[in-house]
């Protein structure tokens, strides 16, 4: 059975996040659509765990959360009555956790937009941070009962909501009217216990995160065929990109990546560095990573 070199399997990850999708990646690199596919499984999965076994014990201070809209199978107005309430059907939303100080995406989950899902959402944050935090979210009522839950009303943080109003863009007819973002007309702060500095109330920080989420990531691109026909796929390309955001990709702002910023890591990383760590659990694991347990290494932070 012929097999991917390690550098063919890192040009495949990065070209998906990067942006493209599944079907320009196989054309550009010549490579079958089943082969991306099971490499995108594997590779999400021990990315996900990866993250699940680093991205703690964190010293943050301030934490911006957000959720962001995309799709699955098909909208939820096209979505078939036999499948109507199916998760992973229609719409589908990503909650993510964003440090505001070295921009280290914490967790993020995808799911509902409802109050269940925020509270697990919170609760897996909250087990990655030490300390007291300030929290910042939008004016979703999901979130306070999920922030309390969490992390005990003033006990371990101090939680505020910025809520931005938005209006029309004027003197815009047609289709520019119906594509162009609305306008910021305001900004509502609303303190909702402990002493949250007013400098750090705010969401732009994590909204700027989302956006780079929806520009490098091909499954949510608007007006496209690219989106996610499996949540499960949604997910492992979540995880891939998450990591490579944190790991892989130099920010901008701090000049650095956001896990060396965090403590996380004392190194620049690849893609290719990803890979070969896969493999050599792959080679632990005996297989395919979709059933992937950590090897004592990954489990103590290697």
């Amino acid at each position: 059975m012929n097999k991917l070199t390690t550098q063919a399997r890192a040009q495949i990850l990065t070209a998906l996040a990067e942006g493209n999708s599944i079907n320009a990646t196989c054309r550009m690199l010549t490579v079958n659509k089943v082969t991306v596919l099971r490499l995108l499984a594997d590779a999400g999965t021990f990315a996900q765990l990866y993250h699940d076994a680093h991205v703690r014990g964190l010293d943050t201070e301030h934490v911006q959360c957000d959720e962001i809209w995309a799709f699955v199978h098909c909208k939820k107005a096209n979505t078939p009555k036999h499948l109507l309430g199916v998760f992973g059907v229609g719409d589908v939303w990503t909650w993510t956790g964003l440090d505001s100080d070295s921009k280290l995406m914490i967790q993020w989950r995808v799911g509902r937009r409802d109050t269940g899902d925020a509270v697990a959402f919170m609760r897996d944050l909250a087990s990655r941070l030490n300390g007291h935090v300030q929290v910042t979210t939008d004016g979703l009522q999901s979130y306070e009962p999920a922030v309390a839950h969490a992390f005990g009303v003033s006990r371990r943080s101090d939680y505020a909501q910025c809520i931005k109003e938005y209006g029309d863009e004027t003197g815009l007819v047609g289709a520019e009217r119906k594509y162009s973002p609305g306008r910021c007309t305001g900004v509502e702060i609303k303190v909702k216990w402990g002493d949250p500095d007013p400098d750090e109330i705010t969401t732009s920080h994590v909204e700027r995160a989302n956006l780079t989420v929806r520009m490098g990531n091909r499954r949510f691109t608007r007006l496209t065929n690219g989106f996610s026909k499996k949540v499960e796929n949604h997910r492992h390309m979540l995880a891939i990109q998450f990591l490579h955001y944190n790991f892989i990709r130099r920010h901008m702002t701090i000049k650095t990546t956001p896990a060396i910023k965090a403590g996380i890591t004392d190194r620049y990383w690849t893609m290719l560095d990803f890979v070969e760590l896969m493999e050599r659990e792959e080679s632990a694991n005996g297989g395919r990573l979709t059933d992937y347990k950590p090897s004592a290494s990954i489990r103590r932070g290697n």
